[in-house]
């Protein structure tokens, strides 16, 4: 076939400090793809990366006392980080570009002012609702009871001057393209964005912020900093060398491309990213495929759930293939799956360890034990094939086909049924033929046995072709195993019956697969899970001492502890420290508190909150500012740094409520 250019991308993760096997999912699927097309001959550029700004990003780097690049430096290349887990996972990527390389920023810069030039950005004032976790802004109408529709967290209102991409100039050519092309698939993902987005009417879109400062910079325009989301959509062609000088790949037959993406950021990938790029007048993604989520418990992984689960675990304990193996077999691609422990086990025993393993193992064997390894010459024909001989060479010859079909629309769940079900059909040849009693007249029956162990060794090394892809570490080890050589390991060769040479140097080798004892392996992860959890101890954390001094009961009773509901919070002017707080105590007047929290809070964080005040202190002036109370929380010292914690309650106990 012609070489061809194939560009295929992940979006690019939010660094997080707690990354689960969910993560690992959207990229070993990327990696799996992408494998495929280097299989089959063609020029691959596989790109994945880290989306690193943002308020949420700000926010957390200095809850942890740090700058906002040192707390990425630290998640992208530090031990454990998104960087070690993409090599655990043996993850075959080209390039990996972070959206603070220099590089990435002044490409952005040049696309933000090129969509502005041409009259699709304008300024305005944003005022609306904000989901900090998701960076995503959101209408009245299209909030779910209230909260942000992907997350299902707290939205904040927002209101700030912006700039506005002119989304709603683009309605009907996204909606064309949506209904009328394949661009978007599967097909429920259309239905999802033309019902949820489309038809209530697209709205311009806010794409600048001014409220914090963690961000590219409008560089023509000092005070705001680009939207995260289209600073994170742009590296699909910036790391091609769009708009830069890094790279020079743009232009040359790799875009347009093959975004592989979560359903939760479809939105961002089938509606904004076409029409920035119908803005700068740039070719559209070949493909957007949406895949589902991996469920644990019912719901979406996640670290602020706590229902994450630790891929190096399961790695160190199953090994790296058999990790991916389950993750592209078990779960249809492009719907959600259930993830359980369990179900890894089951699949490892049945697919790898019973199936594969077995139709390895024992043909390997029996090769080593009646041929000495080597078949004789003759072994590839037989004069009077049986019929089952013929069976199983037609499903063979069936196989590469079926798979590539498969492979092609995105079904890599498919391709794996389709091969498995050809190690299935081997694994039954062997007990049509007995070999164990051919053996036993090897005078007559000699030439039928081996042609009966060539035929599994062709079968095994074809499979194992198909499964490079998914397994590649695991069928390097395979084809070593069953003498198969690089020339029989090629894509062409899976589509040919008889290229394993006859007199191959077979050699049993390890057990690829070994059977799991599920009670014991159930056993030891929890085990593994719980030493993981009683290892993450905060670093040099000192707690203040306990005060000796005893204080009487009435003396206690006489301060006042109440409820109250953060109404507004703002920054109080020419103070670094202060925040002033509007709150609801239940007495119908609203009481003004000012606190010293600025360090570790922002004031749009804290609207809504529920908190205790003691309400019966004399009021005190603060920077020319009355304060009728104390605001309640938790010290300590953490890395030489203070924390502090406001004390948060349930927000179903009403303002005014005494504690006692």
């Amino acid at each position: 076939m012609e070489n061809k250019k194939f560009y295929i991308t992940t979006p690019i993760y939010y660094p997080s400090d707690k990354l689960h096997i969910g993560h690992t999912y959207c990229t070993v699927a990327t990696d799996t793809l992408a494998r495929y097309h280097r299989l089959r001959g063609e020029d691959v550029m596989f790109l994945t990366g880290t989306d690193e700004h943002g308020q949420k990003i700000e926010d957390k780097a200095r809850e942890a006392g740090v700058t906002p690049k040192e707390f990425v430096d630290r998640i992208v290349e530090g031990s454990g980080g998104v960087l070690d887990l993409w090599k655990l996972m043996n993850i075959s990527n080209d390039r990996f570009i972070r959206t603070t390389d220099g590089y990435h920023v002044q490409s952005v810069q040049r696309i933000f002012k090129r969509m502005h030039d041409n009259g699709d950005i304008y300024k305005g004032t944003y005022k609306g609702k904000y989901c900090k976790p998701c960076e995503s802004f959101w209408t009245e109408s299209q909030l779910a009871d209230g909260k942000c529709p992907d997350c299902g967290r707290a939205v904040t209102d927002a209101e700030e001057e912006a700039y506005f991409f002119r989304l709603s100039k683009y309605a009907d050519r996204i909606r064309d393209l949506l209904e009328n092309t394949d661009f978007l698939e599967p097909r429920s993902r259309v239905n999802e964005m033309v019902k949820n987005f489309i038809d209530p009417g697209l709205e311009d879109l806010c794409v600048s912020r001014t409220s914090f400062s963690w961000g590219i910079p409008v560089d023509f325009d000092p005070g705001h900093v680009v939207y995260v989301w289209v600073d994170a959509l742009s590296n699909y062609i910036t790391a091609l060398g769009y708009e830069n000088d890094r790279y020079d790949d743009y232009g040359k037959g790799w875009w347009p491309g093959v975004n592989i993406v979560g359903k939760e950021i479809v939105r961002f990938h089938s509606i904004i990213w076409p029409a920035m790029l119908m803005s700068l007048g740039e070719p559209l993604p070949k493909k957007v495929f949406g895949h589902g989520w991996l469920l644990l418990d019912g719901g979406k992984m996640s670290k602020s759930k706590g229902n994450v689960v630790d891929p190096y675990i399961l790695a160190e304990k199953f090994g790296v293939d058999a990790l991916r193996f389950f993750l592209m077999r078990t779960f249809p691609f492009g719907s959600d799956g259930s993830f359980s422990n369990e179900l890894l086990i089951q699949t490892i025993n049945t697919d790898l360890a019973n199936d594969l393993g077995n139709l390895v193992s024992r043909t390997t064997a029996m090769t080593g034990k009646y041929f000495g390894g080597h078949l004789p010459a003759g072994c590839r024909d037989w004069a009077s094939p049986e019929p089952w001989d013929t069976d199983l060479r037609n499903t063979v010859a069936a196989l590469r086909d079926a798979y590539e079909r498969d492979m092609e629309s995105f079904a890599p769940h498919k391709a794996l049924e389709d091969v498995f079900k050809v190690i299935q059909r081997a694994n039954k040849y062997i007990d049509e033929n007995a070999p164990w009693k051919l053996s036993k007249d090897m005078e007559a029956n000699g030439g039928r046995l081996a042609h009966v162990l060539y035929t599994l060794l062709e079968v095994t090394r074809i499979c194992g072709v198909l499964l490079t892809p998914f397994m590649p570490e695991s069928m390097n080890k395979l084809f070593v195993q069953i003498g198969a050589s690089s020339g029989c390991q090629t894509w062409d060769s899976a589509a040919q019956w008889g290229v394993l040479p006859e007199g191959a140097a077979v050699n049993k080798g390890e057990n690829l697969f070994p059977r799991v004892d599920t009670a014991k392996a159930l056993e030891e992860l929890e085990a593994a899970a719980e030493a993981a959890r009683e290892a993450v101890v905060r670093p040099n954390i000192e707690i203040e001492p306990q005060l000796t001094e005893k204080v009487d009961f009435d003396t206690f009773c006489k301060s006042d502890f109440r409820v109250v509901k953060v109404k507004a919070c703002d920054a109080v002017k020419k103070s670094a420290k202060l925040l002033r707080f509007t709150l609801d105590d239940g007495t119908g007047v609203d009481r003004q508190i000012l606190s010293g929290i600025h360090q570790w809070y922002e004031p749009e964080d804290l609207v809504g909150k529920t908190l205790v005040a003691i309400v019966n202190l004399p009021p005190r002036k603060m920077m020319g500012l009355e304060s009728n109370g104390m605001l309640i929380s938790a010290v300590h010292t953490e890395k030489g740094e203070e924390a502090l914690h406001l004390l948060m309650l349930d927000d179903a106990i009403p303002a005014g409520a005494k504690l006692c």
